[in-house]
């Protein structure tokens, strides 16, 4: 996935190192949003939540400028 800096609106790049996330070239500002919520599910729950209109909200909800 290819996000783009919150801070300057350039594409951030996967950081190579301990911390996971994505890191800015440009401004270093560092973010996690691509990791979703730093959990495993299986393919079962992955499933489950396709009828959950709760889930398809949080997915698809657009994030508010902080």
């Amino acid at each position: 996935m290819r996000c783009m800096c919150r801070e300057c609106g350039t594409y951030m790049v996967q950081a190579d190192d301990a911390s996971l996330g994505c890191i800015c070239p440009e401004c270093f500002n560092r973010c996690r949003d691509c990791l979703g919520t730093d959990s495993v599910m299986s393919r079962e729950e992955l499933a489950a939540m396709k009828d959950d209109p709760a889930a398809a909200a949080l997915f698809f909800a657009r994030r508010e400028e902080e």
